[in-house]
């Protein structure tokens, strides 16, 4: 099978024109008419994660991030995009990214957050007007749905941090409200800390917020930020699925490198 059926899988599930106008989706690096040994799905894309394909047999890579993101203006070695490229160039390997699509799908990035809090009754956050995924839910940024059960605030920041298999969250001051109907977003969330203002929320889950954005939940609903990669690390898997479903007798793969560049000392 050649890498444009797999690629034309995945833009069947996450079109191009669901991306954000700031994005680089797509097939970067490669010729999709090449034929498809493996396939390995990352979040990132690194020169290890180069290295493990060259070593488990793939010659396509999707990662969640797009690898080439900001326009290069050289290809020599001094800088890590530059180094992933030339390699994926040498090795024949295909890079392709599938990035902010997937964010505004229902099913997609913020999917991989609300099924392991057991979110129910899910809607976009932030739709955008008019468009509309292969069955008919509304595009948009983020993610709402509803406990199955009223809890208190810390036992829910426990509770988050053990399901998403965290090391720390920041958080705002207390409420001293149950929490029910729960925001998220994966990745940076912060544009939608205004979006908030006109919605019911006991809680926004999110990252990469700044010092001052703490202070815009006034309040009103319990601000947690779990960390950019955190909020993403499921992804891969999610990939992997939606791929092994499509193609149950291909070698689909879940990278084993650890891409978070953020480490915690405890």
């Amino acid at each position: 099978m050649q890498i444009k059926q797999f690629i034309s899988a995945l833009e069947d599930w996450a079109p191009i024109h669901f991306q954000e106008s700031y994005d680089n989706c797509g097939l970067i690096v490669g010729d999709p008419t090449i034929n498809c040994t493996g396939i390995l799905c990352s979040l990132d894309c690194t020169e290890a994660v180069i290295e493990e394909a060259i070593n488990r047999g793939c010659n396509l890579i999707v990662s969640h991030h797009p690898i080439v993101f900001k326009g290069i203006k050289e290809l020599s070695s001094n800088h890590y995009v530059n180094r992933t490229v030339l390699k994926a160039i040498k090795h024949g390997i295909a890079l392709y990214a599938i990035h902010t699509n997937l964010d505004n799908l229902i099913d997609g990035v913020n999917k991989t957050l609300a099924d392991k809090l057991h979110l129910e009754n899910r809607e976009i956050l932030a739709p955008q007007p008019g468009i509309f995924d292969r069955n008919g839910h509304a595009i948009g940024s983020g993610l709402i749905g509803e406990l199955p059960l009223e809890t208190d605030e810390l036992d829910f920041i426990k509770w988050v941090k053990e399901k998403l298999s965290l090391e720390v969250i920041k958080y705002t001051n207390l409420t001293n409200n149950k929490l029910k109907t729960i925001a998220l977003c994966g990745g940076s969330g912060s544009f939608l800390l205004n979006i908030l203002k006109d919605k019911k929320v006991d809680c926004f889950i999110t990252s990469d917020l700044k010092y001052h954005e703490f202070f815009e939940a006034d309040g009103k609903y319990l601000l947690l930020d779990i960390g950019h990669g955190e909020s993403e690390h499921f992804v891969p898997a999610l990939i992997v699925d939606y791929l092994t479903l499509k193609f149950p007798t291909f070698a689909v793969l879940e990278s084993m490198v650890k891409t978070q560049p953020v480490n915690y000392f405890k």
